[in-house]
């Protein structure tokens, strides 16, 4: 990195004491200028092969043709030779950089935890002793189940189905549980500078309706370790075998019947099929039993509801009719059911290793995360913009948010001429697809102002205690947004988070610091390296802005169609060309990719590369044929690319995933983006015959 310049220098020692000086001299008077250039000091990276390979062919299968499969000639050996850790489900390079920044955030808990007595409501004080409460096992043991206790002895007292909802809003507002349905605070998607309260779907566990549904054998496998897992909390919190098995049923039943008129993430990929707006009123009226003009002032929401919008209302209306439907018995014995697995991970170790015996049956992890990963992991989670500033402090330079600044617009601009080569499109639709892109924020590294938490209580003695007022503090944060106007100034992931995305209410994209380093990103590294790695994952954004979904939003955040009707059906015939040639991937041999679910990413990927493509080609070393560590700058693009999504995963993991992930599986999303790009063949000389080959006519192309 530019600010470690000197101690970078320093170990190249094959270079003499006299260039020394001159590179040492060039670099301190010309790094604004290479920054603002949006370009790494060439004569620095002529020197880094001797220092680190940023393409290294010991991570590739060179027996393999990169037109036969592309992933396993750039990753192959790589995959080979790093199992996955016991205590992953998957691995990679997504994994490697969130392990390192877990170690980095390690070294500031231990730090900031070791002396007690911090200033009350200090920064310091309030993540270290987040951290030192969570890492208390003694304490945690000691106390076993007795934190939920009051919560249990609360609902063993309902006797009707008032007192049912009463229960349900009580758990809601205080944070003990989220039952039934989802409630909130959010942008209207139609008005998006307004806050609005919307309801959405719930009421399940399980990570998707389908594992109720379906009667496969992995699904079939997950419902009945899912059985055991309800049975044997209740058997930890006093009851006996049988009546905890039979509870484990009634909640299944229940959760079964609630999956059924749930719908799916396909279904919910439209954002107009769950743009439902309803008078206060009006919804009432599909709800009799919920009478929201009295449940929303018990929810702390504040002010005059005139309208509401609800994502499913046809499941409103049937989860309203079990309310009266369901014995109120079984309704309480699903309540204790929230409050258990809420907890569960919070309480002493027989609760914790009955979470983690079901989530392994889910994901296939072996062992579980080590009590101070975990911690740090519940620190950033929790006090996110407290720990972030202190990571920010001591691990994320200055220089690198100006690069990515410059590196954003340059591929804005980019972008827009690809924009403006469009076949396929209008003049007048051009024109405002390029005023959407024109007007993006960008949101990189971290907050230009952080959250203080104002009010929020840490006691380095009670572990339970302040994962509840840290949710109490979120959930009274969000519902009192509810009358002020939209700020579209916070961070939407902490500092520290390796990863990106966009947001098409606010029409931004942001990256934090966490993923700006290798092999996303590194100052030293040659263009080919952070074209084909960061540049592809800020291409990959703004691609998102005008996905299958992104590009129903207009260049304010509204969900309005701004297109011909001519240029929508165009798009669409080239976006179900990608549908159809993911639906024909296939992971653990039989189980096949679903095109619509992840259409917005894999369009995404493939917009995302194409423009970082056209500006790498923009650069010097984009222009040169001179090779480093024998590969051509368009090949080192290309791997590049596919070295961001060397990885591999448990097989649990692999079919979970297909069910959930809106995200197609890693070496798809390294061959699919390329087997549609021209350079790509010519780059590894991909020819007729070739597994990956596909005819020019053939070849998708839309942004």
């Amino acid at each position: 990195m530019f600010y470690k310049s000197h101690n970078f220098i320093a170990k190249l020692a094959p270079l003499n004491a006299k260039l020394l000086i001159v590179i040492k001299k060039y670099m301190k008077s010309n790094v604004t200028k290479l920054l603002l250039a949006g370009a790494v000091c060439v004569s620095v990276t002529a020197f880094v092969a001797g220092v680190r390979k940023f393409i290294d062919p010991a991570n590739m299968d060179l027996s393999v043709k990169p037109g036969d499969n592309f992933f396993e000639y750039a990753n192959g050996n790589w995959v080979k030779t790093h199992p996955i850790p016991d205590k992953q489900t998957r691995w990679g390079s997504f994994g490697i950089l969130a392990q390192e920044n877990t170690d980095h955030l390690l070294t500031i808990l231990r730090e900031v935890s070791k002396t007690p007595g911090q200033p009350k409501g200090s920064l310091k004080q309030r993540v270290g002793d987040l951290y030192f409460s969570g890492m208390d096992s003694v304490t945690i043991e000691k106390r076993g189940y007795d934190p939920i206790k009051a919560d249990l002895k609360r609902i063993s007292a309902i006797n009707s189905v008032d007192g049912v909802i009463n229960e349900m809003v009580y758990d809601r507002s205080h944070s003990v549980s989220d039952p039934l349905f989802g409630v909130g605070v959010r942008q209207d998607s139609k008005h998006p500078t307004v806050y609005i309260v919307g309801f959405n779907q719930g009421g399940t566990t399980l990570a998707d309706r389908d594992y109720y549904l379906q009667t496969d054998g992995r699904s079939t496998r997950i419902q009945g370790a899912y059985k055991k897992y309800i049975t044997t909390l209740f058997k930890l919190t006093g009851s006996s075998e049988e009546e905890a098995a039979k509870n484990a049923e009634i909640i299944f039943k229940m959760e079964y019947a609630l999956a059924k008129i749930q719908l799916s993430r396909t279904q919910m990929r439209d954002p107009n099929v769950t743009y439902n707006k309803f008078s206060l009123g009006g919804f009432e009226k599909i709800t009799p039993h919920l009478q929201w003009s009295k449940i929303l002032p018990e929810l702390r929401i504040k002010g005059k509801v005139d309208s509401v919008l609800v994502g499913q209302p046809e499941f409103f209306k049937s989860a309203d009719a079990m309310l009266a439907s369901t014995p109120v018995e079984d309704w309480k014995i699903y309540l204790d059911w929230n409050v258990l697995k809420g907890a569960a991970g919070s309480l002493s170790s027989p609760f914790v290793n009955a979470s983690f015996a079901f989530n392994s049956v889910v994901s296939g992890q072996r062992v579980q995360t080590p009590r101070n990963e975990r911690m740090s992991g519940l620190v950033d989670r929790n006090l996110g913009e407290l720990l972030g500033q202190l990571y920010v402090a001591r691990y994320f330079p200055p220089a690198a948010k100006v690069y990515m600044v410059n590196l954003v617009n340059n591929m804005k601009t980019t972008l827009g001429e690809r924009i403006k080569r469009l076949e396929w499109m209008s003049a007048e639709t051009k024109a405002h697809a390029l005023k959407k892109l024109a007007a993006f924020s960008v949101k990189i590294g971290y907050p230009d102002k952080w959250e203080t938490y104002n009010g929020l209580v840490i006691d380095r003695h009670d572990y339970f205690g302040n994962l509840r007022r840290v949710e109490e503090w979120r959930y009274n944060f969000q519902v009192n947004q509810y009358g002020k106007p939209v700020d579209k100034k916070r961070f939407n992931m902490t500092a520290p988070t390796v990863n990106a995305n966009y947001s098409p209410t606010n029409n931004e994209i942001t990256f934090p610091a966490g993923i700006l380093q290798f092999p996303f990103f590194d100052f030293k590294a040659d263009d080919a390296i952070n074209y084909g790695g960061i540049a592809a994952v800020i291409g990959h954004e703004m691609t998102h802005g005008f996905d299958d979904q992104g590009r129903q939003y207009d260049f304010d955040g509204s969900l309005h169609d701004w297109w011909s009707k001519e240029d929508a059906g165009k798009f669409k015939v080239r976006a179900d060309m990608l549908v159809q040639q993911y639906n024909g991937f296939t992971v653990l041999d039989t189980i096949h990719v679903n095109g619509v679910l992840t259409e917005g990413e894999n369009l995404a990927d493939l917009g995302g590369l194409n423009t970082a493509y056209d500006a790498f080609k923009k650069t010097k070393e984009g222009h040169s044929n001179v090779k480093i560590d024998g590969f051509t700058p368009d090949q080192r693009f290309f791997l590049s690319w596919a070295q961001v999504w060397r990885s591999s995963q448990r097989p649990e993991n692999a079919q979970s995933r297909i069910k959930t992930d809106p995200h197609s599986p890693e070496q798809y999303r390294t061959n699919a983006p390329v087997s549609n790009i021209d350079a790509w063949y010519a780059a590894f000389d991909v020819k007729p015959g070739d597994k990956m080959y596909k005819t020019p006519e053939n070849r998708i192309k839309i942004w």
